[in-house]
């Protein structure tokens, strides 16, 4: 049975969901990358994508994904009709992972953005990394060298974090250094192992 054994790790953009994963994963934590999975699946979807997009967001079967996120964080609509194309592949091959992992009577995290948002998956745990906004703010305008204007247009297509964290089983603290970061997931371990 799929999902058994999952946590989502989720979060917001900007909040560290993959610096988290990475010290999860040094832990022993087996993750399950839903955004990589889409980046596969969204360059097998490169037809469709130029249909519903135009032809220019494709180069040699390679999706421009930058280009791509300027549409579909600033157009509703658009979001909405490149979910629907990719959010079912996703989740099909989201779902034979994890079929797999349950095997091992564990716990691992399958890492998902958007789990409250879609609200796709059957999963009970859910470990929700946590920044304040003004960080995450100042974070994400850092990382994409961009203004503030659409760095929080970004924030605003997501729930906010406030709100992810009322609904998490886990929450981990990511307004510090990495290694009080590292404390947190420390911390966030054993109360999983504690639980499972």
């Amino acid at each position: 049975m799929a999902f058994r054994y999952a946590i989502v790790l989720t979060g917001s953009i900007a909040t560290g969901k993959s610096s988290t994963a990475g010290i999860l994963k040094k832990m022993g934590f087996e993750i399950i990358d839903a955004d990589s999975i889409a980046h596969v699946i969204l360059n097998e979807q490169h037809q469709q994508v130029s249909e519903i997009f135009g032809e220019g967001i494709v180069q040699k079967g390679i999706v421009n994904r930058k280009a791509l996120g300027a549409i579909v964080f600033s157009d509703k609509e658009k979001r909405k009709n490149l979910e629907q194309l990719l959010h079912p592949l996703i989740y099909k091959h989201i779902k034979v992972l994890s079929e797999k992992l349950d095997n091992k009577e564990v716990p691992y995290f399958i890492d998902i953005p958007l789990f409250f948002e879609t609200n796709r998956y059957p999963i009970e745990k859910s470990l929700v990394v946590y920044t304040p906004l003004k960080i995450q703010l100042k974070r994400l305008m850092q990382r994409d060298k961009t203004q503030n204007v659409d760095a929080q247009k970004r924030i605003d297509t997501q729930i906010s974090i406030e709100e992810k964290v009322k609904r998490a089983s886990y929450v981990i603290d990511n307004s510090g250094t990495l290694a009080e970061l590292e404390r947190e997931c420390l911390r966030v371990k054993e109360e999983i192992l504690g639980d499972f």
